[in-house]
């Protein structure tokens, strides 16, 4: 089986993606989850806190597939 027959995107655009993500997403997503919490009446510390990791794990969820198997060899590089 090679690459081009294996369903969803190959090793090399999920990496370009996963970059994309951390370089840019992530950074947008800090400062929208930021905003959001200011514009909030300042809650208590732990609820803060509770709130950040919470959507800390949210945002990489919807893009797991993504990162799945990105810090491994290419999987396709054996092949050739």
């Amino acid at each position: 089986m090679t690459g081009a027959d294996k369903p969803g995107l190959s090793y090399k655009a999920r990496r370009r993606w996963s970059l994309v993500l951390l370089l840019v997403g992530l950074p947008l997503y800090i400062v929208a989850v930021v905003t959001i919490v200011n514009w909030l009446d300042r809650p208590s510390i732990l609820v803060e806190l509770l709130v950040y990791v919470v959507l800390g794990v949210l945002w990489a969820l919807p893009f797991k597939f993504v990162f799945r198997g990105v810090g491994k060899e290419d999987p396709d590089q054996d092949q050739q």
